[in-house]
């Protein structure tokens, strides 16, 4: 669990309860949508994942081609079916249909349901603000992070045995939750603890988890608790997006690189669940300076994540650690996009019940951001559609392309992770896939784990 020491902030940030009012007869039309379909009594057959997957397909065919009639005819048998407080599918399903609404109300091609969005729904997504104690309990709460964690964590102290100087960044979307474990195990290293850096781009995220404190305050925390493990830690927030390929970041990093490669210290990527927000086009071509950092390259408009791993494998790391999800939710095509995104994020729904009650706060939290995610992957495109996520064997091609080499995770990192997973319930699973771990839920897929040094 993540130790930072401290008590809980008294003065929680509050959200309301997240919800989808469900539409009045004044929104959609409570008469049946087509001649002979069924009342809403009758509408328990189309309970089913699959029914319910084919009309969130219908529907976005329907918004796509500005067909508002057959829209909202099938908007109509979706509110009856899925509400969103029923069961873990209903919930789901609840989340996408909010979200190809929002997709009308910003597209403004289906005129009809942009209207009745707009004058009749509070479609907006309230997120929770975390203080660090609520964060480091709500990662805990499920393996979903602490796979990658547990994983990464044995990794790098494996890797870094015997150095000295150990210097991590730390591109995780967690703001570091996994760091104070890390360093509770290196500070019981035989050899002494080392010198430890942590740099991490430091521009506030805007995407999910939230986190109510800057990165220097962030980064205090960690100085000071590692200050009480006899660790000394020097901390750097570097100014950097996602949404440039962390340019200025990596840039600092092969400054620093040039200074400190022939001195022996480890250099530690930990990437956990963050590249995924660099976008995936085709970037513009870039000029050929010294000061940026993919001038290596060759203008032929490689994509930013491309740019990104190749301006890694020039540092020459000591091990570079990549943890996602593993799904693939890139494609242009709305209705690919969707049925992808349904068939990943029922997942979440379905854990939730095993770790938080109904009506929990914490709860709230968890589906929000889940409900984000769903809008931002159905009802925006562009620069705004950050939720891109790529499956294992993509980001596994994308790594060797870079010249990265995979290693294993040894049999001490499988039985740490088989232990950490005991404490939650029943439905977790691990399985290895050649050199990399995969989190499993019910026997599906969920979070991936490789570890990767120069080729």
């Amino acid at each position: 669990m993540m130790q930072f020491t401290g008590t809980p902030s008294h003065s929680l940030h509050q959200i309301a309860p997240f919800s989808i009012p469900t539409m009045n007869k004044n929104q959609i039309h409570q008469a049946r949508p087509w001649p002979g379909f069924p009342t809403s009594k009758g509408l328990a057959s189309f309970g089913d994942a699959n029914c319910m997957e084919q009309l969130l397909v219908h529907c976005a065919n329907a918004i796509e081609s500005n067909d508002a009639t057959l829209a909202q005819q099938i908007l109509w048998v979706l509110n009856n079916i899925a509400p969103p407080d029923g069961d873990s599918k209903q919930r789901l399903t609840s989340a996408f249909l909010r979200a190809l609404i929002v997709r009308a109300a910003k597209s403004g091609s289906c005129k009809m349901l942009a209207a009745m969005a707009n004058a009749h729904r509070n479609l907006s997504v309230e997120t929770h603000t975390f203080s660090v104690i609520e964060l480091a309990n709500f990662v805990d709460l499920t393996p979903w992070h602490r796979f990658g964690f547990t994983t990464a964590n044995a990794a790098i102290l494996e890797a870094v045995e015997g150095y000295s100087v150990i210097h991590i960044v730390d591109l995780s979307s967690t703001y570091c939750m996994q760091i104070p474990t890390l360093i509770d195990a290196i500070a019981n290293r035989f050899e002494g603890p080392p010198l430890m850096k942590l740099t991490v781009p430091g521009v506030p995220k805007d995407v999910p988890p939230l986190l109510d404190l800057t990165y220097e305050e962030l980064g205090s925390k960690l100085v000071n608790f590692a200050r009480s493990r006899n660790v000394m830690l020097e901390f750097r927030a570097v100014p950097s997006t996602h949404a440039d390929g962390f340019a200025s970041l990596i840039d600092q990093l092969r400054l620093q690189h040039l200074v400190y490669a022939e001195a022996g210290e480890a250099l530690v990527i930990n990437c956990h669940m963050m590249l995924h927000y660099i976008p995936e086009e085709t970037s513009s071509p870039l000029p050929n300076t010294n000061s940026n950092p993919y001038t290596f390259q060759p203008t032929l408009n490689p994509s930013l994540r491309t740019m990104f791993l190749k301006a890694l494998r020039g540092l020459n790391p000591t091990i570079a650690i990549l943890v996602d999800e593993d799904a693939d939710l890139t494609s242009n095509n709305l209705v690919c996009r969707l049925r992808s995104a349904f068939n990943y994020l029922w997942i979440p729904y379905d854990t939730v019940d095993t770790f938080l009650p109904i009506g929990s706060k914490q709860r709230q939290w968890y589906e929000a951001n889940i409900c984000w995610k769903v809008e931002n992957v159905i009802a925006h495109e562009g620069l705004q559609r950050v939720e891109r996520v790529e499956s294992k064997s993509r980001w596994v091609q994308r790594m060797r392309n870079a010249e990265f080499r995979g290693v294993s995770f040894g049999d001490e990192t499988v039985s740490e992770v088989k232990t950490m997973l005991d404490e939650h319930a029943a439905g977790w699973g691990l399985k290895k896939e050649d050199d990399d771990l995969v989190l499993t839920w019910k026997g599906h897929n969920v979070v991936f784990a490789t570890a990767w040094v120069p080729g």
